[in-house]
């Protein structure tokens, strides 16, 4: 009998695949052949379910947004349902969200990377214009979402400006990330998240 291949599965086999091309050689490098050999799979295969690299990058991206809003969104709710004794806690619970945009594992690492080719390959290529925007504005949507929680539970300090401080946390994100992928002798997992704990932290007023 002829073998059943799940569509959605062979999907996210390629799209990984992708990942790890990207990586470790580039987007540039990124061809639908290369990701075909990386799979293990040939090149009919893949273009069965992508016509080309751009229709492969842009479904990896949004899969890519899908994946990490939703890890972050199945966490924001809950921010405010500890109590009001409660105010480290919420603080640990936001700094284990936020990590989720930080390079401090394996798959983080990947994510990061292949975001920051990405929008580099999106400055001069205006069919990922789009969607580079739309991860810019909803990953600030998302950070003011947090704080805004955290407001509303009165974790953070009286008188913060949140749309301020959705920028400043949406740089200092963007910024670790950076560093970190390009420079992880200089900037370890370890720091960054002892850097986002410290900056959550003056959030609060926790001295």
């Amino acid at each position: 009998m002829p073998k059943i291949v799940d569509p959605e599965a062979r999907r996210r086999e390629v799209v990984d695949a992708l990942f790890r091309v990207v990586v470790r050689d580039g987007l540039q490098r990124a061809s639908l052949r290369a990701v075909a050999d990386e799979a293990g799979l040939n090149i009919g295969s893949v273009r069965h379910y992508f016509a080309g690299q751009r229709e492969l990058m842009e479904f990896a991206m949004r899969s890519m947004l899908d994946r990490v809003t939703g890890r972050l969104l199945r966490g924001v709710e809950g921010i405010g349902d500890l109590g009001a004794h409660h105010r480290e806690e919420r603080l640990r619970l936001v700094g284990g969200l936020l990590a989720e945009l930080l390079p401090l594992d394996a798959r983080r690492r990947a994510e990061v990377v292949v975001f920051l080719e990405f929008t580099a390959a999106a400055r001069t290529d205006p069919a990922f214009a789009e969607l580079s925007h739309r991860a810019a504005a909803g990953t600030r949507r998302l950070m003011g979402r947090v704080l805004a929680r955290l407001d509303e539970s009165g974790t953070l300090r009286p008188g913060c400006d949140l749309g301020v401080e959705t920028e400043r946390l949406a740089a200092l994100l963007d910024g670790l990330g950076q560093a970190a992928v390009l420079h992880p002798d200089v900037v370890a997992p370890e720091r960054c998240a002892e850097v986002l704990t410290a900056h959550l932290e003056e959030l609060a007023g926790i001295q």
